[in-house]
């Protein structure tokens, strides 16, 4: 094909186009009703001077609703705390954060969801016989249902490997199969990563 041929070709696509654009924008304001009276007859064609259809009334008035629905709705804001190394100081820090973002959202009337998730050595921070922030988390659960606790099952495996014993985890904590895995999968969910 020429090149007259293509600039041909591409000026009757974009003349198309918007002739298909402004087509229905100018239809649903002006449209053409011929003038049926039994008493006048005229030429003149009658232009309606009604800017909206009933179905264009229907259209705004559902998306006024569906406005109204979201401006109702508090927004849910999503943080993963990841803990992963044997460190009080580190353990209360994660707390410390979770609370405090609680709080903040708490006061603006908006919600929040947080998980604290611990691998490798932090799986420390969740395990009933050696963690040193245990009973903090126990009085948070009751206070912050906002806060959730979750343990990697894999480091859970290799610490019983290791200690030839089994790995206790606190009953306010979940296990999951990979700490890493869980932290990716809310990320890929539009979570927000934190690590203290």
């Amino acid at each position: 094909m020429s090149m007259f041929g293509h600039i041909g070709k591409a000026t009757t696509i974009g003349a198309s186009a918007l002739l298909l654009a402004v087509s229905p924008s100018l239809a649903q304001y002006h449209y053409w009703t011929p003038a049926i009276s039994p008493s006048t007859v005229t030429d003149k064609p009658h232009i309606s001077k009604r800017p909206h259809t009933t179905a264009h009334r229907r259209n705004r008035l559902a998306f006024a609703r569906l406005d109204k629905a979201r401006e109702e709705k508090p927004k849910l804001h999503r943080l993963i705390l990841q803990v992963n190394i044997n460190d009080a100081a580190a353990m209360n820090l994660a707390l410390n954060n979770a609370i405090n973002v609680t709080q903040h959202y708490r006061d603006l009337g908006e919600k929040v969801k947080i998980e604290v998730i611990t691998f490798g050595p932090g799986l420390h921070m969740l395990r009933d016989d050696t963690s040193p922030v245990k009973a903090r988390i126990e009085t948070m659960a009751l206070s912050t249902p906002e806060v959730s606790f979750k343990a990697c099952g894999n480091t859970q495996e290799n610490m019983h490997k290791a200690e030839n014993k089994d790995i206790p985890i606190i009953p306010q904590a979940q296990v999951v199969k990979s700490g890493v895995v869980r932290v990716i999968e809310l990320e890929e969910q539009g979570w927000t990563y934190v690590k203290p």
